[in-house]
């Protein structure tokens, strides 16, 4: 599944003019792991639309199969837990939106012993994830992934479901490869996050699902909230709390049976990011994307970009399947650099290195506090962002946990083929955001390494190349 197996895939990108025209990002990748994990999960026959087949949700397929699932890609195939992906390995099949998954669950409680390690390839989420639904069951997996994901650490995630009765053997530091043995009955848990992240709060709720009595997590800082309005909608009693200070209480009743469901996946706001910036930071463009989640706790980017002066519109909003759906068209705009403070940031984690871009070419200076998190993501995002900017001539000061940009104000950035290179560190969202910086330099710029963009957006340089035209 990971793509490390592959040559690297060197790419050039270069001013090309005004971008224009209608695009349609891949399905959102935190709903799309859900959507098979719940759907492995319930009893019955699930049918999901515009799930993203990028790498990292192919693993959590793979995954959930070894497991006991039944999961059928639009292309057939996949009739028995131990048959193959098929047709839905992501830059094969597309990610168009009516594309039919079929799963059928085997219930909660009724994963089965999975006959080798499962491989999460890049996939922090899968990872994390997962661990939570092991954690509940009696069954011991290890887990593996590619080098990016072996360096990222696990200890979040490994500390709670202890607590919970799961045991772990993972590499030094808490990382992969991994081996870890779930119990039946697990331990219901109160457990207050010390850190915002969605991934730790969903692993804990998923291992509350087959744990007797109720799973509570206490979340001081709120953070995308997919978890809490999937597991409604599959059926779990869940309740959320909020207390006056806005912490977020979060109670599962265990020993849940989830229902089918029939899912259609809005577009990845994480993904649609892209072309909007490109959009906002490159003259005389127009650029609508369309069907995008507008989910509050992943929309962070966009009302920040909206603060800097970006005109963007917001049209044929509506809610699909529970989440808040809209067509979002970006036009070049004059951005002007601002203070983002640090609780903006669990709502915008992930679009961090696109927008340091748009800071990039901002007038003015723009201030981001509260990053620590990009500390531990694929890469350490902070520091290589803040390289590869420096080398396209940006002033920039960064820091543990903050970063200032001084903008160009609109001037193109450094660059000239053969002169920068620019290395992603095997981390898709570096790549695909340098990708954008390039289209507004001096002569362009090089990545060493687009093969990872397949984890999460494999149409990402078609559809640049759509867009100019």
């Amino acid at each position: 599944m990971s793509h490390t197996s592959s040559q690297p895939a060197p790419a050039t990108f270069a001013p090309s003019g005004p971008l224009t025209g209608t695009v349609r990002v891949p399905g959102d990748k935190s709903i799309s792991h859900r959507s098979l994990m719940l759907s492995a999960l319930a009893v019955g026959e699930s049918r999901v639309t515009g799930l993203l087949e990028g790498e990292d949700v192919m693993s959590t397929a793979a995954a959930m199969r070894a497991m006991g699932a039944v999961i059928i890609p639009p292309d057939g195939g996949g009739l028995s837990p131990d048959a193959g992906i098929g047709g839905g390995h992501a830059g094969q099949g597309g990610a168009g939106p009516d594309r039919l998954w079929t799963i059928h669950g085997v219930g909660v409680g009724g994963l089965l012993q999975p006959q080798t390690a499962l491989d999460m390839g890049n996939s922090g989420t899968s990872t994390r994830l997962l661990m939570g639904l092991v954690a509940s069951h009696a069954i011991t997996a290890t887990f593996i992934g590619d080098a990016s994901l072996s360096k990222r650490p696990m200890g979040r995630v490994i500390d709670p479901l202890s607590l919970m009765g799961a045991t772990f053997s993972p590499a030094p530091g808490g990382r992969l490869p991994l081996t870890m043995s779930g119990i039946v009955p697990a331990v219901p848990l109160s457990y207050r996050l010390p850190v915002a992240s969605a991934q730790v709060k969903s692993a804990i709720l998923l291992a509350g699902l087959n744990t007797p009595g109720i799973t509570e997590v206490i979340e001081p800082v709120p953070t995308r909230d997919h978890s809490e309005r999937m597991l409604r909608g599959f059926g779990a009693d869940l309740s959320v709390e909020v207390e006056a200070d806005g912490t977020r209480i979060i109670r599962l009743m265990g020993e849940a049976e989830l229902k089918p469901q029939t899912i259609d996946v809005p577009g990845d706001p994480s993904s649609a990011a892209f072309p909007v910036v490109a959009a906002l930071i490159t003259p005389g463009s127009e650029v609508r994307v369309t069907n995008v989640g507008m989910n509050p706790t992943r929309a962070g980017i966009f009302n920040v970009l909206v603060a800097m002066g970006a005109d963007l519109t917001f049209e044929n909003e509506r809610e699909v399947g529970g989440e808040p759906v809209a067509d979002i068209v970006a036009r070049h705009s004059v951005l002007t650099g601002i203070d983002v403070p640090p609780e903006v940031a669990p709502s915008m984690i992930d679009e961090y290195p696109i927008f340091f871009v748009a800071a990039a070419m901002a007038q003015g200076v723009t201030h981001a506090h509260g990053l620590d998190e990009l500390r531990v993501k694929e890469s350490d995002r902070l520091a290589i962002m803040a390289g590869g900017l420096a080398r396209l001539g940006v002033h920039l000061d960064e820091r543990e946990d903050a970063i200032s940009i001084t903008g160009s104000g609109g001037e193109p950035l450094a660059g000239g083929n053969g002169e920068v290179m620019i290395h992603a560190e095997l981390d898709h969202r570096i790549a695909m955001s340098f990708a954008i910086a390039g289209l507004n330099t001096r002569g362009g710029l090089t990545i060493d390494d687009m093969s990872p963009v397949a984890t999460s957006f494999p149409t990402f340089q078609a559809m640049l190349r759509d867009l100019a035209g």
